[in-house]
C-alpha cells in the first residue's frame, strides 16, 4: 500500500469518526465544553511524565537532524510550558461563550427574526510542528462545539499523540462528550496534509498554518476541491524607528521583538529614519551581534526581498533586515508593499507621525510604542488562537478564535414561538 493511499485512508477514517461525533458535540451545553477544557488543564499536569518523555523523543530527533534553534524552541515542552498551556485552558473555560441565539428584529405580521450561531460541524487543521498548537486548536474547536481532524508536522508527532491520548480524548470523555470528536492524524508525511484538504463533504473548513509556500499550495488545492480555508501562511513583523523615537523605548522594543526567533510576529524588518541612520544603525548592529544567539543584520544593498521572512529559514533565522525609511508614510508604504501585512509598529514620541503611520498601514496589527509580539490571540484577546488571518477581504481577520468558528443562520417565526 502506498504512502498516499495510507494517508488518504487515515484522513477519511478520522473525518468519518469526527463526523459521527459532531452532532453530540454541537448539541452540548457550555457547561459541558468548559468542563472538558478544565479537565484538559488538569490532565496536562497529571500526565506530565509521559508528555515530556514523548516530547524529549521529538526534540532528540530534531537535534539529530541538525534542526535550528528556532525549530527546536517551537518543538520543546517543559513543565513551565505545560503549566502555561493549562492556565490558558482554565482562562478559556472561564470566558462566556456568545449567545447561540438572539432575536435581532421584529417583522410585520407578528414575526421575529432570530440569529443563530451554529457550529461548522467538522473542522480540519494542518499546522506546524509545535505541540502547544495541538491543545490550542483542540480547545478552540471544543469551545465552539465543533469536531475536528488535526494534522501536525512529523517532527512533533510523538508529542501530539501523547497530548491527544493523555489529555484531549480522556478530557472529552470525562465531560460526557464523545472522545472521538477531536481526531489526530498519526500518519507521518505531507501526504496527510494533502488528503486533509480534499475531503470537502466531511471537512468543509480547514485551518492552515505553517511555512508560506506549503500553506499557500494547500490553500490552492483546497479551493480546487471546494474546501474553504483559514490560512496563516506568512508572517514577519516590521518596526519603524522614527526620528522622534525615544532611544530607550527603541532599544527595548527591538529586544522584545526578538525574544523568540521562530515565531511569525517576531521582528523581521527594522526600518530606521534616514536622519538616525548613521548614528543609530552601527549601535543596533553591535547590539544585535552581542545577543545570544547572535543576530546578523542584513544591511543594504539587500540580496533578498525586503520582507523576506527569516523565521522560515532555519539556516538563517537569527537575522534581521535593516533598511532606511524617509518618514512614517514611507515606512508604512514599505510595510504594506514589501511584507505580508501581519504586523508593523512605530516607535516615536511624535503623535502626528504615529497617527500618519497608523492610518497609512493597512496590515492586520498596528502598534505604537508597543511590540508586535502582542499580535497573538492570548496576549491580545485573552483567548488562544487557531491562527492569525491576514486576508485583505471580509472575514475573520487577526487572531482567529472560537468566536469565529461558527455559521450564521436566520430563523423567522411567529413571535413567542421560538
Amino acid at each position: 500500500m502506498s504512502t498516499v493511499t495510507t494517508a488518504e485512508q487515515a484522513v477519511e477514517t478520522a473525518a468519518r469518526a469526527a463526523h459521527r461525533a459532531a452532532p453530540q458535540l454541537a448539541g452540548s451545553s457550555a457547561e459541558m465544553t468548559d468542563r472538558a477544557l478544565r479537565a484538559m488543564a488538569t490532565r496536562l499536569a497529571e500526565a506530565a511524565a509521559p508528555l515530556l518523555a514523548a516530547n524529549a523523543d521529538d526534540v532528540a530527533a530534531a537535534q539529530a537532524r541538525g534542526d535550528g534553534p528556532g525549530v527546536i524552541d517551537r518543538l520543546r515542552l517543559d513543565s513551565g510550558r505545560l503549566a502555561a498551556m493549562a492556565d490558558q485552558l482554565n482562562q478559556l473555560a472561564a470566558i462566556d461563550a456568545p449567545a447561540h441565539r438572539e432575536v435581532v428584529r421584529t417583522l410585520d405580521g407578528g414575526l421575529v427574526v432570530e440569529l443563530r450561531h451554529r457550529p461548522v460541524g467538522v473542522i480540519g487543521a494542518n499546522f506546524e510542528a509545535r505541540p502547544n498548537v495541538v491543545v490550542d486548536i483542540a480547545s478552540q474547536l471544543i469551545k465552539s462545539r465543533n469536531a475536528g481532524v488535526l494534522r501536525t508536522g512529523t517532527a512533533a508527532l510523538a508529542s501530539a499523540i501523547a497530548l491527544h491520548d493523555h489529555v484531549i480524548a480522556p478530557a472529552l470523555a470525562e465531560a460526557g462528550l464523545p472522545a472521538e470528536a477531536v481526531q489526530l492524524i498519526r500518519v507521518p508525511g505531507r501526504e496527510a496534509a494533502t488528503a486533509l484538504v480534499t475531503q470537502g463533504a466531511l471537512i468543509p473548513l480547514v485551518i492552515l498554518r505553517g511555512s508560506g509556500d506549503s500553506t499557500r499550495s494547500l490553500a490552492e488545492l483546497a479551493a480546487r476541491n471546494g474546501v474553504r480555508t483559514l490560512a496563516h501562511a506568512d508572517g514577519g513583523a516590521v518596526l519603524y524607528l522614527d526620528r522622534a523615537a525615544d532611544p530607550a523605548k527603541a532599544t527595548a522594543l527591538v529586544d522584545a521583538g526578538l525574544d523568540r526567533l521562530g515565531v511569525c510576529n517576531r521582528l523581521n524588518l527594522l526600518l530606521v529614519h534616514r536622519e538616525l541612520w548613521d548614528d543609530l544603525v552601527p549601535r543596533l548592529v553591535e547590539r544585535l551581534a552581542a545577543r545570544t544567539p547572535a543576530i546578523r543584520a542584513s544591511l543594504p544593498p539587500h540580496e533578498h526581498a525586503l520582507g523576506y521572512e527569516w523565521a522560515l529559514d532555519s539556516a538563517a533565522e537569527a537575522t534581521v533586515t535593516i533598511a532606511p525609511a524617509d518618514g512614517p508614510l514611507h515606512a508604512a508604504d514599505l510595510a504594506n508593499e514589501q511584507t505580508s501585512g501581519l504586523a508593523a509598529g512605530i516607535v516615536t514620541e511624535d503623535g502626528a507621525a504615529a497617527a500618519a503611520f497608523l492610518t497609512a498601514y493597512s496590515g492586520t496589527g498596528a502598534f505604537w510604542n508597543a511590540t508586535t509580539r502582542l499580535l497573538d490571540g492570548f496576549k491580545l484577546l485573552g483567548i488562544p488562537e487557531t491562527g492569525i488571518n491576514i486576508d485583505k477581504v471580509p472575514g475573520p481577520r487577526g487572531p482567529v478564535t472560537f468566536r469565529d468558528l461558527v455559521l450564521r443562520q436566520y430563523v423567522v417565526a411567529e413571535e413567542g414561538r421560538l
